[in-house]
């Protein structure tokens, strides 16, 4: 193994150990912050968010300029019975990746006068904001290429193998409350019992059908009413849903069919059923060129009989964003396979470092490709 490789798998072992939820990746930004500027980029940080731009290169000759995206913060979830940040989700990895591929052009200095690379770290991808902070930053003002990666876990791709695109679904998170009244529990016929609305709230949902051609879910994911008096009945509740299409369009005949769902309980029980909170992340839109430019690099890194053309998943990223915001922008998802398992979001979730260095490797191929054909 290089120089090169020990170093991308060293900071990479760093990040995953420097795990931050979303919005507090302090010395995550620190870190990637140091690296880009020894490496010769210039840096831009944000006095009231987390988050880095490196600029690499030469931006006044009229190049196209590239951008790569990584995601900085991790999950907080249960580990061995404490509550933590945990990166469980790749991240660390992304931001490893990247990195290496800043290392990677720094060793062919004289490619610098004739490439426009922007290093764009994210915040909060898990909080399904950070995009769209980034996009209010004006981050994609100048950029014609947008390349993204994300491992995949061993159940769609195995070690070796990569994707030119991951086709994300949409995912729609809907936190609402039961309002209604309690009542002493000799006396159910003064009141709603929220939970029993709860379970009407599973039925409906459940009855929901829309086209089948195209992939979708809905799941109430929490719910909780009542407290230490076992003699109450709860009148009121809190719950969430989750939504996921595998279109757009989709997703806002859904979420209509849910808002129908919360008028007619309220109707039928005279309680308020109140969306306190809803998160969106849209479905992914694909670009052509960018997919081309891709699967060539993964054909010339690891050969066409491991590439795979089209990646579909219901899980979703911020990623797309961007080029809903910014329908010019060409852009697509690298699809990594690194054996990981048991899968994203557990909390002892591994993969094989080595896929570190193919992620490197597509990437910085991927750019070559951009101003090759340009």
């Amino acid at each position: 193994m290089n120089k090169l490789d020990q170093n991308v798998i060293k900071m990479y072992r760093y990040l995953h150990n420097q795990a931050e939820i979303s919005w507090e990746e302090v010395k995550t930004t620190q870190y990637v912050e140091k690296i880009l500027r020894e490496n010769g980029c210039e840096v831009t940080t944000f006095h009231n968010c987390t988050g880095v731009i490196g600029k690499y290169g030469n931006f006044s000759k009229g190049l196209p300029v590239v951008a790569l995206r990584a995601d900085m913060d991790a999950l907080w979830q249960e580990v061995d019975g404490v509550f933590q940040a945990n990166h469980s989700c790749g991240h660390d990895a992304h931001m490893a990746i990247v990195l290496g591929v800043l290392l990677a052009l720094e060793t062919h200095p004289h490619l610098k006068e004739s490439i426009a690379i922007k290093f764009i770290f994210q915040p909060a991808e898990e909080a399904g904001t950070g995009a769209l902070t980034m996009i209010e930053k004006n981050v994609l003002e100048d950029v014609d290429f947008l390349f993204g990666i994300h491992l995949r876990p061993i159940q769609e791709m195995k070690m070796g193998y990569a994707s030119p695109v991951i086709e994300h679904g949409a995912t729609r998170d809907i936190q609402a409350e039961i309002i209604g009244n309690d009542a002493h529990a000799a006396r159910p016929h003064l009141t709603h019992n929220a939970i029993e609305i709860g379970s009407q709230i599973v039925t409906m949902i459940g009855q929901i059908h829309l086209n089948p051609n195209t992939p979708h879910s809905i799941k109430m994911t929490k719910f909780h009413a009542g407290g230490q008096s076992t003699n109450i009945i709860p009148g009121n509740a809190k719950f969430a849903l989750d939504l996921r299409t595998q279109s757009n369009r989709l997703m806002d005949d859904l979420e209509t069919k849910v808002k129908q769902i919360f008028e007619a309980i309220r109707n039928l029980y005279n309680v308020e059923v109140k969306i306190t909170n809803s998160s969106y992340v849209p479905a992914a839109e694909t670009n052509v060129e960018a997919t081309s430019l891709m699967n060539e690099a993964i054909i010339h890194v690891l050969g066409e009989e491991r590439t795979i053309p089209r990646l579909v998943t219901t899980g979703g990223d911020d990623f797309h964003f961007y080029t809903i915001k910014k329908p010019s922008l060409k852009a697509t998802m690298l699809g990594l396979g690194c054996d990981l398992k048991p899968g994203l979001h557990h909390p002892h979730m591994t993969f094989n470092e080595n896929a570190l260095i193919n992620g490197v490797q597509i990437l910085l191929q991927c750019l070559m490709n951009v101003y090759e054909s340009g």
